[in-house]
């Protein structure tokens, strides 16, 4: 069945295969696992007072794949605000700009990390798309991962159609692409309201609250079964988001991680699972000893 994502302030329909959920509804797959981005290994032995055992702790550390996720985060490709806003930053706040759309260099931005993603394999590994359901972010998101220009909807329906905010642009198929979601909780600073998550001029979420939230978005990451999942967001909620966990990074780490994104940046990320409370079965794994004999561990033999 086909659905429309829409958002209360947007002028334009994505016709297929999407769905949109609110910042107050993280559903849930399984049980919930507190998570980490693996930036730096922050492995060390501890003995049972707590203290270091090994004054020099491997620079490297080793987890199971089936604890691990792939984020492929994106940042949107240039908007109508970021013109303005570099001429005159208040323009950021706006009411006219709040919901701003691409520009014709924010489309061949999209369509170089498409060329990208594509040349690299990597259109062929993500499972899902999950974007901010500003019209900007979802413009690059479709453009970027979504499938080839539809012809006549009638092999797929369309995912964006013609035109989609007034960008010129055909309308881009929904077959052989991932399924998209569009999600409130990884979009631009909100007001802090539970019944209304809005913008407004002037009441904009503290930064502290974005890198909350981002937290937050993250750890309901791994109520997801998929595996490798694109991320389209904003330059602030990546900024915040990402800057709190490598707070406790070295200071190499910490400076590659929470820079600033440029427009249709993407960076690849690695979140682990390190409460060891529990996580998905492998996929991979094998037990080994089928069919059983005898087992004699190689270090233990005479």
């Amino acid at each position: 069945m086909v659905q429309l994502l829409q958002h209360s302030h947007l002028h334009t329909v994505f016709a297929a295969a999407t769905t949109t959920i609110g910042v107050g509804q993280f559903p849930r797959r399984r049980a919930k696992f507190p998570t980490s981005l693996v930036l730096l290994p922050r492995c060390t032995s501890s003995s049972s007072s707590g203290a270091p055992m090994d004054a020099n702790p491997p620079t490297t550390a080793m987890y199971p794949l089936h604890r691990c996720k792939t984020i492929y985060l994106v940042r949107h490709a240039q908007g109508v605000h970021n013109v303005e806003g570099e001429k005159d930053h208040s323009a950021y706040m706006s009411p006219q700009l709040f919901d701003a759309h691409l520009t014709p260099l924010g489309w061949n931005q999209v369509d170089c990390l498409r060329e990208h993603v594509k040349k690299s394999g990597l259109a062929q590994k993500i499972e899902l798309v999950i974007t901010s359901p500003l019209l900007r972010t979802m413009q690059t998101a479709v453009g970027v991962f979504g499938g080839e220009n539809s012809v006549d909807g009638v092999s797929a329906p369309p995912l964006m159609v013609e035109n989609a905010g007034h960008s010129s642009r055909p309308a881009i198929s929904s077959l052989n692409c991932p399924p998209f979601l569009a999600f409130e909780a990884c979009r631009e600073h909100l007001i802090e309201n539970d019944e209304d998550v809005l913008w407004e001029p002037n009441v904009r979420e503290a930064n502290s609250s974005v890198a909350a939230r981002g937290m937050k978005f993250i750890d309901w990451l791994w109520t997801r079964e998929e595996k490798e999942i694109a991320i389209v967001s904003h330059s602030g909620f990546l900024y915040h988001t990402l800057s709190m966990y490598s707070r406790e990074c070295h200071p190499t780490i910490r400076e590659e991680v929470g820079k600033h994104f440029a427009n249709c940046e993407l960076r690849s990320m690695v979140l682990v699972d390190t409460s060891m409370l529990g996580s998905d079965s492998p996929s991979y794994n094998y037990p080994g000893s089928i069919p059983a004999g005898l087992d004699l561990p190689s270090d233990a033999a005479p």
